[in-house]
């Protein structure tokens, strides 16, 4: 199930190049794609009026403390216009990975995000190998086994 939003005209899909990315974590420390290369890297697209997005949240949390040691880089980018809407929902549900804020919205945009939650799979390299829309609970066997093999082959 996902949460819809606006769509913009393009979106990076599957064998591509990751956009860029640099957002601010709560502390003002600023979190880039560029100094996660080498690692896996998921990229999770929320807000806090998504449901789904309630559910993907221990999952990521899951996967964090599993693989984190191992490779594997979750960056959560919320999109809330309001950054207390973001901070309630975290209380609610407190991430064990680096949680960036994107008010302006630019770096959905240049992604191609249509709605939330929408994860990207990175490789080591910077390219994009599984794009999620939704938070699906059948595929989250398929998509840590992907981690996996990621994870053993970079």
């Amino acid at each position: 199930m996902m949460c819809s939003a606006s769509a913009p005209a393009l979106a990076t899909d599957a064998g591509q190049p990751a956009p860029g990315l640099a957002l601010p974590d709560a502390r003002g420390s600023v979190v880039t794609l560029d100094k996660l290369r080498g690692q896996v890297v998921y990229v999770d697209f929320w807000a806090s009026w998504c449901g789904p997005c309630r559910r993907s949240f221990p999952w990521m949390n899951e996967m964090q403390q599993k693989y984190g040691e191992k490779g594997l880089a979750i960056v959560a980018v919320n999109v809330d216009k309001k950054r207390a809407d973001a901070d309630k929902f975290l209380a609610q549900l407190p991430a064990s990975f680096p949680v960036v804020f994107d008010e302006a919205g630019t770096s959905p945009a240049a992604f191609g995000v249509k709605g939330m939650p929408t994860s990207y799979l990175i490789d080591a390299r910077g390219n994009v190998v599984v794009v999620e829309r939704g938070f699906l609970e059948g595929s989250r066997g398929e998509l840590e086994e992907r981690i996996k093999a990621l994870l053993a082959s970079r």
